[in-house]
């Protein structure tokens, strides 16, 4: 009998299209890439950003007024949502703080949901908060809320929707406030959603789809909520 050999006995793909068999270095880079740009740690990139990097919404505030408004970003945007999720891995809530599945990410939806309506709420009431901060706050609270809408159909990627998000920020800074000095945080931002994005590719189970769905649902949403919100 003939030996058939299928090009299956060679190349093992995951279910996003990608050969498992990729070096060793090149998965744990993806995954450092994913850890560094998690989506809840962008929240504190674009705080930090608008609040120290980007001229014109913060002058006359004080340095410690500025510090205490990313030190609000980063507790309840950052710190209480982890924080709920290492609590639901303890009390076996979910299996893995990784989040693989839909239905372990249900309440961790749920609870940064929380958490970012609460930062809209302070922020909003707050008259010296400029509104692309607040914007971008309450766009963060909407994108939560779809993905917790699309979770029930498909696993779409969190970080995806957390670049997307940080594109569209820069986006509206520089079509809508000013594009001075922009360029080159610009470009950076550029290169972080392709190499966050290939990292996925890499490091996950995601699919192409849930990949770039979850990008340009973060865009689109960062995007609609600068309109609801008019500055």
């Amino acid at each position: 009998m003939p030996l058939s050999v299928s090009a299956d006995n060679y190349l093992q793909t995951s279910p996003n299209g990608v050969s498992d068999k990729q070096p060793l270095i090149i998965k744990l880079l993806a995954q450092l890439v994913s850890v560094v740009f998690h989506p809840l740690f962008i929240n504190g990139y674009v705080a930090y950003y608008l609040v120290f990097m980007q001229p014109g919404f913060f002058d006359g505030m004080n340095e410690k007024a500025k510090v205490f408004i990313v030190i609000q970003v980063i507790i309840n945007m950052i710190f209480f949502p982890a924080i709920a999720v290492f609590l639901l891995k303890a009390t076996g809530f979910i299996k893995s703080v990784f989040l693989k599945t839909q239905k372990e990410r249900i309440i961790p939806y749920i609870t940064s949901s929380i958490f970012f309506f609460w930062m809209y709420l302070v922020f909003r009431n707050q008259s010296f908060i400029p509104i692309r901060l607040t914007a971008f706050v309450f766009s963060v609270f909407i994108s939560a809320s779809a993905a917790l809408i699309a979770n029930i159909y498909f696993k779409i990627s969190m970080h995806g929707i957390g670049v997307g998000g940080l594109l569209g920020f820069f986006l509206l800074i520089i079509f809508k406030d000013s594009s001075f000095g922009i360029t080159l945080p610009f470009m950076a931002v550029l290169f972080i959603c392709g190499l966050v994005l290939t990292a996925r590719l890499l490091a996950s189970d995601h699919s192409v789809k849930e990949v770039y769905y979850g990008f340009f649902m973060g865009l689109i949403i960062q995007l609609l909520c600068a309109l609801v919100i008019r500055s």
